[in-house]
């Protein structure tokens, strides 16, 4: 059984998924085609993609992709823990530009879903932190974009100061969103 939980932007949720302890250590489902349908979320997963970063404080995003190839995430950190980050990017929506977070641990288990017209990003809340997360669509660099991750307009309380995040050179010149075309 999922557990799945609201976050500020309805169409994102956070994902609980059943744990089993024991003296081995745990075991989880962490995507099951047939939970998810039961319980409304029909994401049709393509890809797996995978990232280490190594500083805390490290941010990557936020990005995203256009159509034909938008994607939707299903993100999880399998080690350290991330501050995870979601902006809504669907202009014709009265929550554009509203944001959801989330603190995703490889204590806490929890993965957040986002369908495709969402931006997403995360900064390492840990060194050595390692983020899984599964896409609706391939990767594209021609449908590839960004949003500054220290846009003003957003206010995301990011848990790292401009001054000392680590980031890309690509990540540091996105533009803001005002700026999306």
């Amino acid at each position: 059984m999922l557990d799945i939980r609201d976050t500020a932007l309805p169409e994102v949720k956070l994902i609980a998924p059943r744990r089993f302890d024991d003296a081995r250590g745990t075991f989880c489902e962490t995507w099951s085609r047939a939970a998810w349908q039961a319980a409304g979320i029909d994401a049709d997963f393509v890809q797996d993609n995978q990232s280490l970063s190594r500083a805390a404080g490290t941010v990557r995003g936020l990005h995203y992709q256009v159509a034909p190839v938008a994607q939707g995430k299903l993100v999880r950190a399998i080690a350290g823990a991330i501050f995870d980050v979601v902006v809504d990017i669907r202009r014709s929506e009265p929550s554009f530009g509203r944001i959801a977070t989330a603190v995703l641990s490889r204590d806490n288990g929890l993965q957040l879903y986002a369908p495709a017209g969402f931006a997403h990003g995360f900064c390492t809340l840990e060194p050595d932190s390692e983020v899984i997360y599964k896409v609706t669509a391939p990767y594209s660099p021609a449908h590839e974009r960004g949003i500054l991750w220290s846009d003003p307009d957003l206010a995301i309380p990011w848990p790292v100061a401009p001054d000392v995040a680590v980031l890309s050179d690509r990540d540091r010149l996105h533009p803001p969103l005002a700026a999306m075309p």
